[in-house]
């Protein structure tokens, strides 16, 4: 287990981030944001699991208490870096190969759909070392095999300290599955991000 020091710092840079939550993850993703000034220079790209028969106030709520730009997620949009990127309910959100958002109504996974699955793995094929992600607080399993795969592809991985979680199912289940590069508090995750977007920048 990693503090949040790069003392091993990534061999390729970051160019982007991408963090899945469920149970307790507005909470966490506001810890996380605090953080990030405004001249924050990396996309982030998240999936919170939230109900899709109504209208997110989520973008509204997080765009309150951030710095960069928050914006809900939109089909064929070119990810554009310095800008947050909200799942909009209802809908899976992938990462397409030219590094444009894909959504899609396939079939929910875990119960979930926008799930963190369908994000992690169609974003670590996009971007292979150069991606980092994220998996919070969660009462579902939805994100383990995502971030696996990102470490397979040699992207860094994160996974939020199952002590601190509000609902450690979630982190529990990414390790299970796979050894991630950090194991941190909210505080370390967001210390993190921004030493990793000063040596990306």
């Amino acid at each position: 287990m990693k503090t949040g020091s790069l003392s091993h710092a990534p061999a390729s840079r970051v160019e982007a981030i991408v963090i899945g939550a469920s149970a307790g993850g507005v909470e966490a993703l506001l810890s996380i944001f605090g953080t990030l000034g405004s001249g924050f220079a990396l996309p982030i790209i998240v999936v919170l699991h939230l109900p899709d028969q109504r209208r997110s106030q989520l973008v509204e709520v997080i765009a309150r208490r951030v710095a960069m730009p928050v914006v809900e997620a939109q089909d064929k949009a070119v990810i554009e870096s310095g800008t947050l990127y909200l799942a909009a309910p209802g809908y899976h959100l992938s990462v397409e190969q030219d590094r444009s958002l894909s959504l899609s109504l396939e079939e929910r996974l875990h119960y979930s759909r926008p799930a963190i699955d369908y994000l992690f793995e169609s974003a670590a094929d996009a971007y292979g070392p150069a991606l980092l992600a994220v998996l919070l607080t969660g009462a579902n399993q939805d994100g383990a095999r995502g971030l696996a795969q990102v470490k397979r592809l040699g992207g860094l991985t994160v996974v939020q300290d199952p002590a601190e979680a509000q609902v450690a199912t979630m982190p529990d289940a990414a390790l299970a599955l796979q050894q991630p590069d950090y194991i941190l508090t909210l505080h370390g995750i967001g210390r993190l991000l921004v030493e990793l977007e000063g040596t990306s920048c």
